[in-house]
């Protein structure tokens, strides 16, 4: 998954469809109420930072990757780039 992230103060949500689930007692994963996509998820111990799932942001975006995780447990068909930071387990 992709993934980047913004200041709280700095989203604005235009549609009232996202819906929150409470996945554990510290995170939260904010959803489309229409379609069900994941959108945001956000952390209690980060409450002025966002998630963002990078698929649902119009193009051109300006992101680049930076980091792989998880890279042990990679399928034999993703290319790893070598350029990334690497976690190959739980960072």
């Amino acid at each position: 998954m992709a993934a980047t992230a913004a200041e709280t103060r700095d989203l604005a949500i235009e549609e009232d469809t996202l819906q929150w689930y409470d996945a554990t007692e510290t995170v939260q994963y904010g959803f489309c109420g229409a379609c069900g996509s994941t959108v945001f998820w956000r952390a209690a111990d980060q409450p002025d930072s966002v998630s963002i799932a990078a698929g649902t942001l119009d193009p051109p975006t300006g992101l680049t990757t930076t980091t792989a995780l998880f890279t042990d447990d990679a399928a034999d068909y993703h290319h790893l780039d070598q350029t990334l930071i690497q976690h190959p387990k739980d960072h």
